[in-house]
């Protein structure tokens, strides 16, 4: 099956730099979503999100050559804070873009694992921008955050724990934002056939708008307290998207913040507003989960505290 082999190489080559997350469970939680939910928790990954994975696997497929002229991505965050981590531990300079509306909790964590950031406006174009005139400049080589296959297949392995830890799930859910989790685990699911869903803010719905048009749409706006999927997918995780996830379900903002607090009462562990996207769509369609068992990434714990929407 496509990509079965790259997927176990890469995860066999980033287990010596990764956490091997733990998974947890709630009865009160599946009491109250009437399906059993296995929650995957990569807020406790290094970095404090999954995206340590992938920028590893990108990191580590690169020649000698590039390394040496350091590596480069643009993040709102997270991908910005994976990529410093592990190029610091690589030994490899790291160059970040960060929007300047960024959270600042995000910015402080980037510069404490060595990135160097340039804040730019908050739009794609001038984030592209930005990091090409960068890469001018030094020859770095650039890290997509998502529409990259070596951090797709990164991404996945966290879908591939879960399936291997259990297996019998019947889906698994992530958000999506940029894609890249979202087709590393429809990767891992397919091999293993269970289904894969995604969930995703109504306010940013690109993704749910995509997979019905069957071309990469585009967001006017993203006004969205999930800011780690204010982004679009990109020509190489789309393909992968539309052959393995069966649907995408949108949430609104007021049930991304009741399932994110929920987590936060009855679990006591700390998550993003985009990972209580999933959680979201599971609460919003009991029916179609009921019974089940239900396996969900959760993304990220990298929470500015002094802006909690409860």
């Amino acid at each position: 099956m496509k990509y079965k082999k790259e997927l176990e190489e890469a995860h066999f080559r980033i287990s010596p730099y990764i956490h091997r997350t733990e998974v947890m469970q709630s009865r009160l939680i599946n009491s109250i979503a009437k399906c059993e939910v296995f929650f995957k928790c990569e807020n406790f990954q290094k970095m404090g999100a999954f995206k340590m994975r992938g920028a590893c696997n990108a990191i580590l497929q690169l020649s000698e050559e590039e390394r040496a002229n350091g590596v480069i991505t643009h993040s709102s965050g997270n991908m910005a804070q994976a990529v410093s981590l592990a190029a610091r531990q690589l030994d490899v300079k790291a160059y970040i873009v960060m929007p300047s509306n960024a959270p600042d909790v995000k910015k402080a964590a980037v510069r404490d694992y060595g990135g160097e950031i340039t804040e730019c406006i908050p739009t794609i174009q001038e984030r592209e921008k930005t990091c090409n005139a960068i890469i001018e400049k030094t020859g770095a080589s650039f890290i997509h955050p998502s529409n990259n296959l070596n951090v797709i297949l990164g991404q996945g392995t966290a879908a591939k724990e879960l399936l291997i830890d259990y297996t019998d799930l019947d889906v698994v859910l992530t958000p999506v934002g940029g894609g890249g989790l979202l087709a590393g685990t429809a990767i891992a699911c397919a091999h293993r056939n269970t289904l894969c869903i995604a969930g995703e803010p109504m306010n940013a719905d690109d993704a749910y708008r995509s997979l019905k048009s069957g071309k990469i749409e585009m967001n006017e706006t993203a006004d969205t307290i999930a800011d780690g999927l204010r982004t679009h997918l990109g020509d190489i995780n789309f393909p992968i998207i539309q052959e393995h996830v069966s649907e995408i379900i949108r949430v609104e903002e007021s049930e991304i913040i009741q399932a994110m607090r929920l987590i936060w009462e009855r679990m006591k562990i700390i998550i993003e507003p985009s990972c209580a996207v999933p959680f979201a769509a599971v609460l919003k369609e009991p029916a179609k989960f009921e019974g089940k068992k239900v396996g969900i990434i959760i993304t990220g714990g990298n929470v500015d505290l002094s802006k909690l929407p409860f």
